[in-house]
């Protein structure tokens, strides 16, 4: 707060910074690489721009960390700027998902003739929704109690219970990423075998991505703590993971009802 009377103001004026050209370019090379590899063009590009973006990520969040803790630039006024912006974050990431399910209905609430007017389409054998997504489930709405305890942990200056309560759902989030994988794995239809497995893979697949990040964004929280960062008025990196982690849980919740249990049908289970 002494900087921000120097200064005059409550406002964080952000040094010149290399990352966000760097982070663009990097995107860009990334989609185009994605696309290459979609049509067996190699992986090479996907890996350089996936790369370039890892590492933007890795040394700009590292200054937003150096600028909140230990140079003192996130005043009270900073931060509510910031929880703003998280919070049309995360409503842009709302609309990824609408767009999803929005394919997901579109194909399943009108069944073509291609389809067998029928959903699923004839021919394909679903997941039982009360064997491994139930069992992902449970998990990802444990790890939801889990980030909370870390949360109401950090706001009493419990540190131990903070990092406890990160451990167990980062432990969690790996959970729910190996049993997808094992899941994916044993999946009895493709990406390409049709609108069914396209829209499956493409909302549950995106939702996969988005809890992998989440594990990270936490595996960052949680060093931080052991390292001694945040306090109990002080902990908005922090605050936007636990955020960022419900809103994930919420969009499972979604998955689950509408593409794993209402959208099974009457096709045939798999396992």
């Amino acid at each position: 707060m002494a900087d921000a009377h120097s200064k005059g103001h409550s406002y964080h004026l952000v040094d010149p910074s290399p990352w966000p050209a760097v982070g663009s370019a990097g995107a860009f090379v990334l989609a185009v690489g994605l696309v290459m590899y979609m049509y067996d063009m190699g992986p090479w590009v996907f890996a350089i721009g996936l790369l370039v973006v890892a590492y933007t990520m890795l040394v700009w969040w590292r200054d937003v960390i150096r600028e909140g803790e230990h140079e003192g630039h996130h005043t009270a006024v900073v931060q509510l700027g910031l929880r703003y912006g998280m919070i049309l974050f995360i409503a842009s990431e709302v609309m990824f998902f609408v767009a999803w399910f929005w394919a997901y209905f579109n194909a399943s609430i009108y069944p073509t003739e291609q389809m067998g007017g029928v959903w699923p389409p004839q021919g394909v054998e679903i997941f039982d929704p009360w064997h491994l997504p139930f069992l992902n489930t449970v998990i990802l709405l444990t790890s939801g109690t889990t980030v909370t305890w870390a949360h109401h942990a950090l706001q009493h200056d419990n540190r131990k219970g903070l990092i406890q309560g990160l451990v167990c759902t980062v432990i969690l989030g790996a959970l729910f990423t190996c049993v997808q994988a094992y899941e994916y794995a044993h999946a009895p239809f493709t990406f390409d075998g049709g609108i069914y497995s396209s829209t499956f893979f493409m909302a549950t697949g995106f939702h996969g991505a988005h809890v992998l990040i989440g594990t990270i964004f936490l595996i960052v929280c949680l060093i931080r703590a052991a390292s001694g960062h945040f306090s109990s008025h002080h902990h908005f990196g922090f605050e936007a993971a636990a955020w960022y982690w419900h809103f994930v849980d919420v969009v499972w919740l979604f998955l689950f009802v509408w593409v794993y249990w209402w959208g099974a049908g009457n096709a045939p289970i798999h396992g």
